[in-house]
């Protein structure tokens, strides 16, 4: 029986709300208290083409935009976007159940991806060569390429939508949105203040939905390009099915960071960057660090450091303990699915020092206390399943090249961190290591909104990634000119 007083949300088409006339919800859980605060609807596919002819409508005069008046939009977006920062860190925190300094950081990094499409001015300039041939001059432009579809995970509610929409649309493309349907308050929020800066109607759209939503935004014959954000396993079917139907595709994937503590590390900065890439988002992060390996003679010293300050960790209701140090996982399925977990690796032979199933938790909400699990092994499921929680595995290789091995081994390749003082290791590593995204003495080398995030592996599927130039370069499509222009024939004349 439906609960009138919980909102049902509605989709975001052509500058409005439009409700759906879908017939299934998903409940949106405050994850610290485990209350029902919203439903979210499963749109049918009818309402993705809906969003999709106000879309293809609005590209036809948004494409044609002046390049400075479409940086303005975004100029005037990051002021409402820092006017209203606290507003919507706390939406992020209320919906994901991040800790209020996760969830601003959330924001933050979101609102770097903006102040980087406010210079479209000068990343879309093309390149000319004049007299490539005699009277003959080359060019070249970057142009937007149409309708395009991003589709965001729960982890993330404002910095990976803000990954995508704002480069796309600042390069002349209109967009529709599909965010998680868990996270749905932070997405609709940034719509409307898009619209409030001054983005014409139509050209942000947002329609909510699950399985039926994603594979209408993969198979529309009027989208020209789909960004993707979520597990392996689906990001390799929203790219097969995608590029199926003609399309570009960005899938952005999961992963198994490792992190390699080399025994001359200083401890103290190492320990806090572990501990903040572990447990950080509560281990609900594709660049959480995931695996530490205590290489040689550091592994005891590791071992006993790291359950120390995993005791001195606050684990509470983010929506009201700001002081928190880690909040709930997402809902109660992932919070079971964490329990399961911890009980397989255990018998598989890890030794579990701090168990997040034992610890002291809030009765309300969906809480995985930190785990620790020691003496791990590269073939155990633990060591090679993307866990996304707060369990930090810890293997013992002997050495750097044991380490590099264990890595190699593992398919995926978002991060990979090494700590250490020896810049020959740190060199070695940054160059072999199978992954897109280094850190040395870095606990989360997570790109700043001018580089790429740069995946590898089974870990991303397509060419050009998300941010940076190569976000810009997705989002659009290059037009070369020549010209010729006969100077005798024009002397002929006179002219």
């Amino acid at each position: 029986m439906i609960n009138e007083s919980i909102p049902t949300l509605s989709n975001w088409i052509g500058g409005e709300n439009r409700a759906s006339r879908a017939t299934v919800f998903t409940d949106v859980h405050n994850p610290s208290t485990g209350e029902i605060i919203a439903r979210t609807p499963a749109s049918p596919a009818d309402e993705v083409d809906a969003a999709v002819s106000v879309a293809k409508e609005a590209f036809a005069s948004w494409s044609r935009t002046a390049i400075p008046k479409r940086t303005a939009v975004f100029f005037r977006y990051k002021e409402l976007l820092e006017a209203k920062f606290n507003e919507i860190a706390e939406l992020i925190t209320q919906e994901n159940g991040k800790t209020l300094s996760e969830a601003q950081g959330d924001l933050r990094r979101g609102i770097e991806v903006v102040e980087f499409a406010c210079a479209a001015s000068h990343t879309l300039k093309g390149e000319t060569l004049p007299l490539i041939s005699e009277a003959m001059d080359g060019s070249s432009t970057r142009e937007p390429i149409g309708v395009c579809a991003g589709i965001t995970p729960f982890n993330f509610p404002a910095m990976v939508p803000m990954w995508m929409f704002p480069l796309a649309i600042v390069c002349g493309n209109t967009f529709i949105l599909k965010p998680s349907e868990k996270v749905p308050f932070t997405a609709i929020r940034l719509a409307e203040l898009a619209m409030e800066a001054g983005l014409p109607e139509g050209v942000l759209n947002l329609v909510h939905g699950g399985r039926e939503v994603v594979e209408r935004l993969c198979t529309h014959p009027d989208i020209a390009a789909v960004s993707f954000v979520g597990s392996s396993a689906v990001a390799e079917q929203v790219y097969r099915l995608g590029t199926h139907h003609g399309k570009r595709v960005q899938a952005a994937g999961g992963a198994k960071n490792v992190m390699l503590v080399m025994p001359d590390a200083n401890l103290d900065p190492t320990i806090r960057a572990i501990i903040g890439a572990g447990f950080g988002c509560a281990g609900q992060r594709c660049m959480a660090g995931s695996v530490v390996l205590g290489v040689g003679e550091a592994g005891d010293t590791l071992s006993q450091r790291l359950t120390e300050a995993i005791d001195r960790m606050k684990v509470l209701p983010t929506d009201r303990h700001p002081e928190s140090d880690m909040g709930p996982v997402i809902d109660g399925a992932a919070r079971d699915r964490l329990r399961q977990a911890i009980e397989n690796a255990a018998g598989e032979g890890a030794q579990v020092l701090r168990d997040g199933r034992r610890r002291a938790l809030p009765e309300r909400g969906f809480f995985v206390g930190p785990t620790l699990l020691d003496r791990v092994e590269p073939e155990m499921a633990v060591a090679r399943t993307e866990l996304f929680g707060p369990i930090l595995s810890m293997g013992r290789p002997e050495q750097l090249d044991d380490a590099m091995a264990w890595m190699h081994s593992s398919g995926l390749g978002n991060g990979a961190v090494i700590f250490t003082q020896d810049g020959g290791a740190a060199r070695t590593f940054a160059r072999e290591a199978p992954c897109g995204m280094i850190g040395i003495n870095v606990g989360v080398p997570a790109p700043m909104s001018v580089f790429a995030f740069s995946g590898w592996n089974r870990s991303f599927l397509g060419d050009l990634h998300v941010q940076g130039t190569e976000g810009l370069l997705f989002y659009t499509r290059q037009k070369v000119v020549f010209s010729r222009w006969d100077d005798q024939y024009s002397r002929k004349l006179g002219w």
